[in-house]
């Protein structure tokens, strides 16, 4: 009979570290996707910092993810443990990681707590992260470095809690896959109960053997292993993976993971995460159409419509809800309406606010042998305001050329560009998406020159981030 191995990716967990060219909102839903698909066990998100972006990630994830654990480490309080079961709350298969430190170099800087104090700590966040979410794991973070009567003792403490998982990490990479496996026999000897719970492991690469560690492992007592796809410093999600599958029925061991689409997505999400951007960019994360299944037509009803504006990931008022709604009636009586046409009625339609910049002017050079330049003039209150900017190409160069006249950077969630009519004197419309506060706003722009209407469809845009800002003080 095989072991089963349960699989947590920490890959979004890891990639909120990353202070070069960050991953952005819709790629860390695009990797959520692609690992659910690949049936992993647990997808770990980092902790929650921005709690209104973050819990909207989460969310917004939660509605797409249906077979895998989604996970959030939480602090050593109340209000984080609150906070993280509130952004889990839709979540199909909700989990909270509840980390300690357990070493004793690890005890006095991170916590200042004295081992017996620490013990009551867990026993007592355990019990509250219990009565807030049914699956909590217990991670003990430096377990190798530990004393091994206090790593036992905070172990049984949280299993006796409630913890329906725990995990020992060897953080500094320290112990050869021969010691781990001997370290993991001896807990299961000191504490029977982690044979009741999933026991998982956690290896830093230090010295290049995670994933051989994590193996031994598994073979010592441990049924869950912590894996990373773009991450050097743990177990390989890849290779842990191909061990189970072309090694599984020697070693007797199985997992849930779907082998067929494995390196297709592994692939998918390493170009995701590793792929670099010009760090000044707008388009620092990508921008790409949307992929959003939306279908309607006449017949649909405001409720339906209010959903498919959801599903882009648009929150609008009541009022705002309506007004797309009415336009969407006239628009919907001439053709069907998708994603892209429901986008546009919304740019054109929602939280129409008096504008704070007016596009002026623009001068734009480009060329195959000179990078693109912009010379952009907006007006504030009558006051002309001038921005000069080098781009990738004449777009890039005209909403860095903005972005340096409102001192702020924004996400650029979306960018479409679309003829509307024919002939050589055709419109051009384009839409920006951009993202705030983990809030959308779109806005578009017509014009016969379609660097033109990029520009004022980006400036549209900004005047709602701007309006909404000042209401919220």
């Amino acid at each position: 009979m095989k072991k089963e191995v349960f699989i947590t990716d920490v890959t979004l967990r890891e990639e909120s570290h990353r202070i070069d060219n960050a991953l952005s909102f819709k790629e860390k839903i695009e990797i959520a996707k692609l690992l659910s698909r690949l049936n992993v066990d647990v997808i770990e998100f980092s902790r929650l910092m921005d709690i209104n972006t973050d819990t909207l990630l989460i969310q917004t994830v939660s509605s797409l993810v249906e077979n895998s654990t989604l996970s959030i480490p939480v602090d050593l309080s109340k209000d984080s443990i609150d906070e993280a079961a509130n952004a889990l709350k839709l979540a199909k298969k909700p989990r909270l990681v509840l980390s300690v430190p357990t070493s004793p170099i690890q005890m006095t800087y991170k916590t200042q707590k004295k081992p017996a104090a620490l013990i009551s700590i867990i026993d007592e966040l355990i019990r509250y992260a219990v009565s807030k979410c049914p699956d909590v794991e217990f991670v003990a973070d430096d377990a190798t470095r530990s004393e091994m009567d206090f790593l036992c003792s905070a172990l049984d403490t949280a299993i006796s809690a409630g913890a329906s998982a725990v995990t020992v990490c060897d953080n500094e990479g320290i112990l050869m896959p021969d010691d781990f496996a001997e370290f993991i026999k001896e807990i299961r000897k000191r504490v029977p109960s982690v044979d009741s719970v999933i026991f998982g492991v956690e290896n830093s690469d230090s010295l290049g053997v995670a994933t051989a560690s994590g193996i031994q492992g598994i073979f010592a007592g441990a049924n869950s292993i912590k894996t990373a796809i773009s991450s050097s410093s743990f177990a390989s999600f890849s290779s842990i993976a191909n061990i189970i599958q072309y090694r599984g029925d020697r070693l007797s061991l199985g997992s849930n993971l779907r082998y067929t689409e494995l390196m297709r997505i592994a692939s998918q999400i390493d170009w995701i995460t590793n792929t670099r951007h010009k760090s000044t960019t707008p388009f620092d994360n990508g921008a790409g159409n949307t992929d959003v299944h939306i279908a309607l037509d006449k017949s649909d009803s405001l409720e339906t419509v209010i959903q498919s504006i959801k599903k882009l990931g648009y929150d609008l008022s009541q009022e705002d809800n309506v007004r797309v709604f009415e336009a969407f009636r006239a628009e919907s009586q001439k053709k069907d309406i998708g994603a892209k046409e429901l986008d546009a009625i919304i740019a054109s339609t929602a939280l129409q606010v008096p504008a704070t910049y007016q596009l002026v002017s623009y001068v734009i050079n480009s060329g195959n042998i000179i990078n693109s330049t912009a010379h952009i003039q907006l007006k504030k209150n009558d006051v002309p305001l001038d921005g000069l900017s080098v781009g990738d190409g004449p777009i890039d160069a005209a909403f860095l050329a903005i972005e340096q006249i409102v001192g702020r950077h924004y996400e650029l969630d979306n960018f479409q560009i679309q003829a509307v009519t024919e002939g050589r004197e055709a419109l051009g419309s384009a839409l920006v998406r951009l993202r705030s506060n983990g809030m959308l706003y779109s806005g578009n722009g017509i014009s016969t020159d379609i660097i033109g209407a990029s520009i004022r469809a980006y400036i549209n845009a900004l005047n709602k981030i701007i309006y909404e800002e000042d209401i919220q003080g």
